[in-house]
């Protein structure tokens, strides 16, 4: 190989999602780590990162508080980088409120309520009408400062209907989540990703296709182009490409992929108030049919199964300026294990699916059915593990490193991710929960028996 297509880096990150962004930031900037180089064969902040409901949230279920430190610590960075930036990327605080249209689960919701708020995420403030609960404090629709930690459990109908009007008389409680609402993933990447170029990173439009190892230790990067880069520190962030690069180096990982779906539309009848959180149906229901529907769908084998009972979690929100009328619907109901490809197909049947399904708790949206608005439907791949948490850390091979399976929240843990990472590389402290997340605690026996037992994964 001729001298020109040789190159030498302290790093090289593979992948220029918010994850490999993130790394470059931190190394570079907070760090001040340089011989940067990042490689991604796509425009940056454009293969899932630009696919996800921009949402974060610091509400996370768990047998530890892991998931949920990490989740603050990157909560803070998103509102230090805010303030720094002059909030371009329109970071608010509005909220998740997670609605219940079943009474019976009330308890059990309040059970879980209370332990994630035992685990760190701050007061669990109940009302029910009583005149010696704390005061509901609504959450304003733009800005992140000056707002209450913790959640508000609303048992009071007369609350949730003067607050959240939209909402139909069978939400019998609603659980808001104070730490959480969102942002644009778009400029929040570019604010990193610029600030890491300004500090020396390189960007390199290419594709990793090799890695070069010598006794177990990290030599060399190959790309498609020719070029072959020497260096002691190679970052696989490859988001849902992650198990191939893994391959380079023959390490399997413990990780699967699923397609997840985004709908876009524009509510032109103003059914969603502008100014709303992001409004949750928590509970397993059925989809609402007419009579002659159902019986049409009962005849039909292939379509049968759109009677059942589906799983909770359809979402929506408010989306863009408040003059927008664009709305995101969002719902994981059939979430198979696939292999990663693309463009994306997108069930046709996704958007009226989703529709329905909110429009148990929202009614106002079956004006919509059967006349849709032409919706936009998108979506990306979620990488996880087992047990919902992300792989961020070394590997065996020595200089070779992972951040990934951040399924469904690489935004709202990218910064801590990225930080996370670049303290391992740096050889700096590290914070209490860095084990929870890396490659190794699979090797740990007392890891493996609290899979066996683990529960909610706290995914949406």
């Amino acid at each position: 190989m001729s001298a020109s297509h040789r190159q030498t880096a302290e790093v090289v990150i593979c992948g220029a999602g918010i994850a490999g962004v993130s790394v470059a930031y931190f190394l570079s900037v907070e760090y001040g780590l340089k011989g940067i180089i990042l490689v991604d064969q796509a425009t940056p902040l454009s293969l899932t990162s630009d696919k996800s409901s921009e949402c974060y949230r610091n509400w996370w279920p768990g047998p530890d508080d892991a998931m949920l430190q990490l989740m603050n610590h990157s909560i803070d960075w998103l509102e230090k980088l805010a303030d720094l930036s002059g909030n371009v990327f329109h970071l608010n605080r509005r909220g998740y409120l997670y609605c219940l249209s079943d009474p019976s689960l009330i308890p059990s919701l309040l059970t879980e309520s209370q332990i994630i708020a035992n685990l760190g995420a701050m007061p669990l403030r109940i009302h029910d009408g009583s005149l010696d609960r704390a005061a509901y404090q609504p959450a304003p629709a733009e800005g992140f400062q000056n707002q209450p930690d913790g959640a508000d459990f609303l048992l009071d109908r007369s609350l949730i209907s003067t607050h959240f009007p939209f909402l139909s008389d069978k939400v019998c409680a609603a659980l808001h989540v104070r730490r959480a609402g969102w942002f644009s993933a778009q400029q929040f990447g570019m604010v990193l990703f610029d600030q890491a170029r300004a500090h020396g990173v390189r960007f390199i439009n290419d594709k990793v296709t090799g890695i070069d190892v010598q006794s177990q230790r990290l030599q060399a990067v190959r790309l498609a182009g020719g070029q072959s880069i020497h260096t002691r520190c190679f970052v696989n962030a490859a988001g849902p490409l992650i198990e191939q690069i893994s391959q380079l180096i023959n390490l399997p990982l413990p990780v699967f992929h699923e397609l997840h779906l985004k709908v876009n539309f524009l509510d032109t009848l103003g059914v969603l108030d502008r100014s709303a959180p992001l409004v949750i149906h928590h509970n397993p229901h059925s989809l609402s049919w007419s009579t002659a529907e159902r019986q049409l769908l009962e005849e039909d084998e292939e379509t049968r199964w759109l009677l059942r009972q589906f799983p909770a979690g359809a979402h929506t929100r408010p989306d863009g300026p408040p003059d927008s009328q664009a709305i995101l619907l969002l719902w994981d109901y059939h979430t198979p294990a696939v292999q990663p490809s693309w463009p994306i197909s997108p069930d046709p049947q996704s958007a009226e699916i989703i529709l329905r399904g909110l429009s148990t708790i929202i009614p106002g949206l079956q004006a919509y059915l059967g006349k849709f608005p032409r919706p936009t439907i998108d979506g990306g791949y979620y990488t996880r593990t087992r047990e919902n948490r992300p792989l961020i850390g070394p590997t065996p091979i020595e200089g070779a490193y992972l951040i990934g399976a951040l399924s469904g929240f690489g935004l709202m843990a990218a910064a801590a991710a990225g930080d996370l990472l670049a303290a391992t590389i740096c050889a700096a402290p590290l914070p209490t929960y860095a084990q929870s997340f890396s490659l190794e605690r699979y090797q740990d026996p007392n890891y493996q028996i609290m899979l066996e037992n683990w529960g909610e994964t706290g995914q949406l």
